[in-house]
């Protein structure tokens, strides 16, 4: 947790308690690793290249970094009124079904 930051050359100061972002929440090590595999435009041969090590080893770390970060489901389940549309469109239900759901949902 962090409980001040200070922003150098104002004076000011924010109190509280923080949690730092994920990214900086990883060990130093697994930082580089994430900024290096950033700089290759994840090429995994880069890595490689610049680790020393093989492949299997390179996606066994991004795997274990992976695991330690949240990601946003950048794809989420239709809800509301968006499913009721949906299932319409697969003809899982009719247009009368459709409109009685969505009136009922308000």
């Amino acid at each position: 947790m962090v409980e001040r930051v200070r922003l150098t050359g104002s004076g000011i100061a924010i109190e509280g308690q923080f949690e730092p972002p994920q990214l900086a929440q990883l060990s130093i090590d697994d930082q580089v690793f994430v900024a290096a595999f950033v700089r290759s435009h994840g090429s995994i041969k880069e890595m490689e290249r610049t680790f020393g090590v093989s492949y299997p080893t390179v996606k066994s770390r991004l795997n274990r970094i992976a695991e330690l970060l949240d990601f946003v489901d950048t794809d989420p389940a239709p809800t509301g009124a968006a499913d009721v549309v949906d299932r319409l469109r697969r003809g899982e239900i009719s247009a009368q079904e459709a409109l009685a759901e969505l009136e009922e949902s308000g």
